[in-house]
């Protein structure tokens, strides 16, 4: 959004946050256009848009299908979607993955761009981002793994599964396992080991 903002684009972000689309309309200055998402405002945007970037991201779980067959059908012949959630599945019904290789497809004159894993297009730089994001948290499982995720909403949040027991609602529920919530889990073994 900020490069093409910085190109003179017109841009609209649209997002189901409240807070989120405040914080970009008070970061953009009004040079973008926030909307809250309902499926009539995707629609709208889609079929007048001669890009679409899909990021959508349900920790854990597929990525809902925001832009159907019959909009993408209709939007502007020559438009893009490009489906940032290819990994989650996609957000758009006609997405696929694509790869690095043949990265574009068209369905109904809309040029597609699914790459799964966009970041290793760039791998060096995504590697050295990566590492300077993770490396803190990696420091602190290191030292005391389970100390450190109870200590840690962000690591004990991206705990799946923990001494046989899945700690991801999602997970559990998609793959049919008793859920264990994660600090349950952690304490239950610390118990054991201490």
């Amino acid at each position: 959004a900020a490069m093409a903002v910085g190109m003179g684009a017109n841009v609209t972000i649209v997002d189901r946050s409240i807070a989120r689309l405040r914080e970009l309309d008070n970061d953009y200055k009004g040079r973008v256009h926030c909307i809250y998402s309902t499926t009539a405002i995707l629609e709208e945007y889609a079929l007048d848009a001669d890009l679409v970037i899909g990021a959508v991201l349900v920790p854990g779980a597929e990525a809902p299908k925001l832009l159907t067959r019959d909009m993408i059908r209709r939007m502007k012949k020559g438009s893009v979607v490009i489906d940032v959630a290819i990994d989650q599945g996609g957000c758009f019904e006609t997405s696929h993955p694509t790869t690095h290789e043949e990265p574009t497809f068209v369905v109904d004159d809309v040029v597609h761009y699914c790459v799964a894993n966009m970041p290793g297009g760039m791998a060096r730089t995504a590697s050295m981002a990566l590492n300077n994001a993770t490396l803190p948290y990696t420091l602190a499982l290191a030292d005391d793994p389970v100390r450190a995720m109870l200590d840690d909403t962000n690591l004990l949040n991206g705990l799946n599964v923990h001494a046989g027991n899945v700690t991801y609602r999602a997970v559990a529920e998609a793959l049919g396992y008793d859920y264990v919530p994660a600090e349950q889990a952690l304490n239950r073994s610390n118990e054991s080991s201490g």
